[in-house]
């Protein structure tokens, strides 16, 4: 075969050879792959002891985490000052840990029809605080695929519940702590993410063992007389 006949039949050769690349890779069985997520570096854990002069508690919490005290409540200011937030920069969370006197006054927060909140008045009494509790949590049901409670009992004699809120939840851990007598503390845990359950869950089983850490830890202080 002359060079200028297999010149003219190079490019029909090229074309059948890719088709036949074409056609065989049409055969190849898919495979699929996992999802993958960012690598996320978990700090060494180490504790510190939060215990204001007048705060009516007292706790230890991670040391790779700051308490803020919180400043706002629908826009004004929380009933008391003992309303703080234990934040995590690094896994942009936070806990947020607000605190009622049993039998004190409660300031609520009732919507209007025009969107707008009305101010009002009444008594912190336990029975109601634990029956919130319950239906701030239940309030997941629409994202959650599960919510489980389980009782609080720890070595420094503090009672309450915990919750954990399964599937894309916007937070997926709470809690209450209370003596129901004088103090009742709730407890949540929130991450400025989209929630995505598959994605938070290294983050938010590290923060599970700080949080069952605080929980153990947290005392309520004798009202000085």
């Amino acid at each position: 075969m002359n060079k200028d006949v297999q010149f003219k039949l190079f490019p029909i050769i090229l074309a059948f050879a890719t088709l036949l690349t074409w056609c065989s890779s049409c055969n190849t069985p898919y495979v699929s792959k996992k999802r993958g997520y960012f690598n996320i570096e978990l700090p060494n854990r180490s504790y510190q002891k939060f215990d204001q002069p007048g705060f009516p508690y007292s706790f230890e919490y991670p040391a790779y985490a700051a308490i803020i005290r919180d400043s706002t409540y629908f826009d004004s200011a929380p009933e008391n000052p003992f309303w703080i937030n234990v934040d995590f920069p690094q896994f942009h969370s936070r806990i947020f840990l607000s605190y009622k006197a049993i039998g004190g006054k409660a300031f609520f927060k009732i919507k209007q029809p025009d969107g707008s909140f009305k101010d009002s008045v009444g008594i912190n009494d336990f029975d109601r605080m634990v029956n919130d509790a319950f239906t701030l949590t239940n309030k997941n049901n629409v994202v959650s695929n599960s919510i489980n409670d389980s009782l609080i009992q720890t070595p420094t004699g503090v009672h309450g519940v915990f919750f954990k809120v399964g599937g894309n939840a916007a937070t997926s851990k709470q809690f209450f702590l209370s003596d129901s007598i004088n103090h009742f503390l709730r407890g949540a845990l929130y991450f400025d993410v989209t929630p995505n359950a598959d994605s938070l869950k290294p983050v938010q089983d590290f923060l599970q063992v700080d949080m069952d850490h605080m929980i153990n830890t947290f005392r309520w202080k004798k009202a000085s007389k």
